[in-house]
């Protein structure tokens, strides 16, 4: 009876039928209401990544959908901390912890709890004041929504002091061999050496280096038909030339090459059948050439990045003019949709345009870098705007030919083959220093399987980081730079 009488009151034609699916209706929605924010909007924790240097310390959260964070910077001690709203402790926010490392220049530790329901909390100890930007990048390149926070230090790097610190040495021996004014013959052309001068400077010290002296095989240019960067610096603002004011007696300086690896932290780069990585690689053999170059008598080398940590495309360009370089070198490592392709080149600045096809796919990958990389692109930072914008010149696409030629006749005597005899060209933008003879070397395809066991290789990256360095030796040479005002 019991059974038939539940029979009959859930029927649908049952005076009480209506109430009742009112009242089952309205307790959905109540359960709805108490637990729907939380399963509707509670974001998954994909990834969490440190990335340590003395420039900046990155740490970034990937996320299935953007993050609504609140931060507040504190002092006495020094503090960031970080509300992570409708985000649930994981065991990846908890894997924050070990991610800290003792050498980070940055932080010192990192608490991680759940503050409130809903909301987790990060608490950076520092180990000294910072200065932090914080922004959320869209999905690029495999990654999903990323919020990155940069740590940097309240007192940044200066790398002209650094530089200055590590070769004021070099600087002094320098000016001890310059000889007198009263030796100079008027006729030389004040302030700078011939290229016989230069031999005689290389020859002077060549019991100082290791291995047999480079060949001078780089085309040099006409000076006629191809003035250098230096000359057109005495030119006249109506573009007519002018004869060169004196310079005084000639001094022996420091010559500064800029190193570029490219990509690092965030943006890996190419990366090979092997799971080799373009920006480990690339690091490597600029570490290698940053020695060989430091070993001469009159160079010191300077890297926009010597760790795993990503550096925008105009920060590299605004680094290398802070120092005053004079020459500018991208090192990276080629990859194409086909596995044959292979061989090294060296590429430079365009103002028409790539000059093939795989110069416009390179172009392409190589500008996305700040997109990859990660860029807060509401930085207010003018310098860097600055360096950003297309400020090239023909003069320095000229000499930068002129570089990248001498570049080519030496690595084309390590790699199996060149990809392209020439070099080539395209609208790189961290090749726009306006003032700074600048190319891009691609070693090698790290999409080609032998060459990327070449990339691998110490004995290879050996071999190659000698030939850039007789390269960069060649075009002095050819082309002995001027005396500059410096204050390194």
């Amino acid at each position: 009876m019991l059974i038939k009488r539940f029979a009959r009151t859930d029927d649908a034609s049952s005076p009480n039928a209506g109430r009742r699916r009112a009242l089952r209706a309205g307790a959905s929605t109540l359960i709805l209401a108490l637990t729907g924010p939380r399963l509707a909007f509670a974001n998954a924790i994909v990834a969490v990544r440190v990335w340590p240097a003395r420039d900046y310390t990155r740490v970034t959260l990937e996320t299935d959908n953007p993050v609504k964070f609140q931060q507040q910077l504190m002092e006495s001690p020094n503090r960031f901390v970080i509300d992570l709203d409708e985000v649930d402790l994981s065991p990846a926010l908890r894997d924050l912890v070990s991610k800290i490392q003792p050498n980070d220049p940055q932080i010192m530790q990192v608490r991680v709890g759940q503050f409130k329901p809903g909301v987790v909390r990060m608490v950076f100890d520092l180990k000294a004041g910072v200065k932090p930007q914080s922004f959320t990048l869209p999905p690029v390149a495999g990654y999903k929504y990323r919020t990155v926070f940069d740590l940097y230090p309240a007192v940044e790097p200066d790398p002209l002091m650094e530089l200055l610190a590590k070769s004021g040495h070099k600087a002094e021996a320098l000016a001890q061999n310059t000889p007198p004014a009263s030796s100079i013959s008027p006729s030389s052309g004040a302030g700078t050496p011939s290229t016989e001068e230069s031999e005689a400077f290389f020859q002077r010290y060549a019991q100082r280096e290791q291995g047999p002296r480079p060949s001078r095989t780089a085309p040099a240019p006409a000076p006629d038909k191809m003035p250098t960067l230096a000359q057109r610096k005495g030119d006249d603002d109506d573009g007519l030339s002018t004869p060169l004011p004196s310079r005084g007696p000639k001094t022996a300086r420091l010559l500064t090459i800029a190193l570029d690896p490219g990509h690092g932290g965030e943006d890996p780069g190419a990366i090979g059948s092997s799971g080799t990585y373009e920006k480990v690689v690339v690091l490597q053999i600029a570490k290698r050439l940053r020695e060989k170059i430091d070993a001469q008598p009159n160079m010191r080398a300077m890297m926009t990045r010597d760790a795993d940590f990503f550096v925008p495309l105009g920060v590299r360009v605004q680094k290398a003019r802070r120092v005053d370089a004079d020459l500018f070198m991208s090192i990276h490592a080629d990859a194409f949709t086909s596995p044959s392709a292979n061989g090294a080149s060296v590429f430079a600045l365009s103002e028409r345009g790539a000059t093939s096809a795989t110069a416009r796919l390179l172009e392409k990958t190589q500008n996305a870098s700040d997109l990859i990389g990660g860029v807060n692109i509401k930085t207010n930072d003018r310098a860097v705007a600055h360096a950003l914008l297309d400020m090239s010149t023909t003069a320095q696409i000229r000499d930068s030919k002129v570089f990248g030629s001498a570049l080519l006749a030496e690595i084309g005597t390590v790699a199996d083959r060149l990809h392209s005899k020439n070099v080539e060209q395209a609208s790189f933008a961290v090749l726009k220093a306006p003032d700074i003879p600048s190319v891009l070397v691609e070693t090698a395809f790290i999409s080609n399987p032998k060459e990327e066991q070449y990339l691998n290789d110490p004995a290879y990256q050996e071999r190659l980081a000698n030939a850039l360095l007789k390269g960069i030796r060649a075009y002095f040479a050819k082309n002995p730079p001027i005396a500059k005002n410096r204050t390194a």
